[in-house]
């Protein structure tokens, strides 16, 4: 599966490198590479380019011939960094998802966000000087937020609690929107972390499967998407909202006209399908804390991510389905 997604972005790769100057690591390599970095739980290139010099498993894998030296893992890095932008992350998980042709419902889908914690500590987060950057001084007894400071190591990074009763922390929120057929991740993004991100986030998402098709589908969601802006708006995208109803101390934005059809309860039992991916994705891929700084290199990671969970369950869906 990863030679025919890589087959289809062959054009794109020839447009990245120039045919003079240094040879870099050929971006196929590349991918593969992270692929195993992801599948295998590895923590770090370091590692990564050690388990390569003697696994014979992952250099069959990555193209490697049995006496071909590695590279160096700060080289590693640095090509990474160059080649794995957002389009071409995006790219790699809609040529995978091209995989699951007949595996993945068109029409039923659930939503929801993650915390994804930063790489910064909260020593870093400190006060902003008149120009808006983070300074330094002591932070003991002080009120802080996301107004008033920043991280110094990462200044995309926010001062975030998923619930009440949570320690706040330094993080991104990653956002998947799967199909309810067989749990597969239909799109992804990750964004900075604040109160409106995950129903802004959702709505982009939905826009991006949904477009202009003129046939509804149907969003499941937990209570933190029962607002009146998202139920209206998400209509508007000609989509039905099946969100679980919110009425602690309120008026639930959904009423009778959309609960009391039995595909109202059929999205909320296929809500979990949704939790799975997510902890696949701290568990084995690395995302609990994640390595990498600034949000554009946390996106690529996370949409990458996505797509190698996507990788892994097809081929399981596929023997199912035999």
């Amino acid at each position: 599966m990863a030679d025919q997604v890589l087959r289809e972005m062959s054009q794109e790769f020839d447009g990245l490198y120039s045919k003079v100057g240094r040879p870099s690591i050929p971006p196929e390599r590349l991918l593969r590479a992270l692929l195993l970095q992801v599948f295998y739980s590895v923590r770090s290139e370091r590692l990564l380019m050690e388990q390569l010099d003697y696994n014979l498993l992952f250099r069959w894998f990555v193209g490697l011939e049995i006496d071909e030296p590695v590279w160096n893992h700060a080289v590693f890095s640095k090509n990474r960094d160059r080649l794995l932008n957002h389009e071409l992350a995006q790219q790699f998980f809609e040529q995978v998802k091209r995989q699951a042709a007949g595996l993945m419902s068109d029409e039923h889908f659930t939503v929801d966000g993650t915390l994804i914690e930063a790489w910064a500590s909260h020593k870093s987060f400190q006060k902003k000087d008149p120009d808006g950057e983070a300074g330094g001084g002591e932070f003991r007894g002080e009120k802080r937020s996301n107004e008033t400071h920043a991280s110094r190591t990462d200044p995309d990074a926010r001062l975030y609690r998923k619930s009440s009763g949570q320690a706040a922390k330094l993080c991104y929120l990653g956002h998947t929107l799967v199909e309810n057929r067989h749990g597969l991740i239909a799109a992804a993004m990750a964004t900075r972390a604040d109160g409106t991100a995950e129903r802004d986030a959702a709505l982009l998402l939905l826009d991006q499967i949904h477009g202009r098709r003129h046939r509804r589908i149907t969003v499941g969601a937990d209570k933190a998407y029962d607002t009146q802006d998202f139920v209206e708006t998400v209509r508007e995208l000609r989509i039905t909202p099946h969100v679980a109803q919110n009425t602690a101390n309120r008026r639930s934005a959904l009423d009778g006209r959309t609960t009391r059809h039995p595909g109202y309860g059929i999205s909320l039992s296929k809500r979990w399908l949704v939790e799975k991916p997510f902890g696949w994705l701290k568990q084995t891929g690395g995302l609990k804390k994640v390595k990498l700084r600034g949000l554009a290199k946390v996106n690529w990671l996370f949409v990458f991510s996505c797509a190698a969970f996507n990788l892994l369950r097809i081929p399981k869906l596929r023997l199912q389905a035999a």
